[in-house]
């Protein structure tokens, strides 16, 4: 078309796409266009504010590398990551949140009972909990995959003096469906603040500080994959989660239980503990999919 204008560049755009676009894709495509002309023209976007868009693009890609994914940590930041959580959650299985930007792959073996907490001196925390369906029954073999920042506030990813796979581990349940580890209290930590997206949370007036949590991402045959994360009640961060990753059933309370209370046998610090520890206990709850039952 020879006469573009302000009011029909958007038709104008579906029009040249071609009959064999996928129909998703194409839906997709009108939507995001017509809201990215349309924000263009309610904020009357100015060439410097376009070209200075384009180079926080660019900044965002020239970063990011295989430990650090800016765009992910952008998308968490606007809160896009956690809406597409939202939008897909079901409401009888366990909310979902954030993966993140720091997830690796390739986590070695965690055993029922196994240690996170190694040389740590950090108090024992201990987690436990049942991965189970939505009528509540247990769900044996299913895979967890669980990670966390260290006590000093950085993931193994971003931290040069940790192993590659400090605080990571992959459970699978047994036959009752339970899962249990021991480890240390994840400590409320910053994203990453020194590039781009950095820029936006001082610009806009936000701090960059996310709560406290232990990630999770749980698999069985059958069942939709959950990603979520669990938050204890009493972090100061909780109201104001930088990625906006917190939701109401995700929030559980660490019960701090003397040291003779420990299980006498079946974890790794059995019989090791010597002074008060922390328990976290959180049940996950997975939604089959569509067609299983």
């Amino acid at each position: 078309m020879r006469h573009v204008t302000k009011d029909n560049i958007t038709d104008v755009f579906m029009n040249y796409l071609g009959p064999e676009t996928d129909p998703r894709l194409k839906q997709i495509l009108k939507s995001l266009v017509t809201h990215l002309h349309a924000f263009a023209r309610e904020t009357n976007l100015t060439h410097d504010e376009w070209r200075k868009g384009v180079e926080f693009l660019e900044r965002a890609g020239t970063i990011s590398d295989a430990e650090r994914h800016e765009f992910v940590l952008l998308s968490d930041v606007l809160g896009l990551s956690s809406l597409v959580d939202m939008l897909h959650s079901h409401p009888q299985g366990t909310s979902s949140s954030v993966l993140g930007p720091f997830h690796i792959t390739g986590s070695p073996p965690l055993p029922l009972g196994g240690d996170l907490r190694k040389d740590f001196p950090d108090q024992v925390l201990l987690a436990v909990g049942t991965v189970r369906d939505t009528d509540g029954n247990p769900i044996a073999g299913a895979e967890l995959d669980i990670w966390q920042t260290a006590p000093n506030g950085l993931y193994s990813s971003q931290d040069p003096d940790q192993d590659t796979y400090s605080f990571h581990g992959l459970q699978v349940t047994g036959e009752d469906g339970r899962y249990g580890f021991t480890t240390v209290k994840p400590v409320s930590y910053t994203v990453p603040s020194d590039g781009p997206v950095g820029d936006i949370l001082r610009a806009s007036g936000r701090h960059p500080w996310r709560p406290s949590h232990l990630h999770y991402i749980v698999k069985a045959p059958g069942f939709q994959t959950l990603v979520t994360e669990i938050f204890p009640d009493d972090d100061p961060y909780l109201d104001q989660d930088t990625v906006f990753g917190v939701r109401d059933d995700l929030v559980m309370t660490y019960v701090e239980q003397p040291a003779e209370t420990f299980p006498a046998e079946g974890f790794a610090l059995s019989g090791k503990v010597d002074g008060p520890y922390l328990e976290a206990a959180f049940d996950l709850v997975l939604v089959r999919e569509e067609g299983e039952r």
